[in-house]
């Protein structure tokens, strides 16, 4: 009797943590995500070839890009 009742008053924690890993599991998951990354790379490029920006601010936002690209992968050699 007391395992039920114990699972009834502990069902509103358990989902809170329940809810809350799988929120970190989303982000964690786009946090990740290389090809939001190669996208955006994409978009610069484009940019820069419509003249939208100079090739120095292109060169600082590439620059940062590749050092989020090459921290994901790293990171993903190390969970593997």
């Amino acid at each position: 009797m007391s395992l039920i009742l114990d699972d009834i008053l502990l069902a509103p924690g358990n989902l809170v943590v329940w809810i809350g890993e799988k929120v970190k599991e989303a982000a964690e998951a786009e946090l990740y995500d290389e090809s939001k990354l190669k996208k955006e790379l994409y978009e610069l490029q484009a940019e820069l070839e419509m003249d939208e920006m100079t090739e120095e601010d292109y060169l600082k936002e590439e620059k940062e890009i590749m050092e989020r690209l090459n921290y994901i992968r790293k990171m993903k050699e190390g969970a593997a």
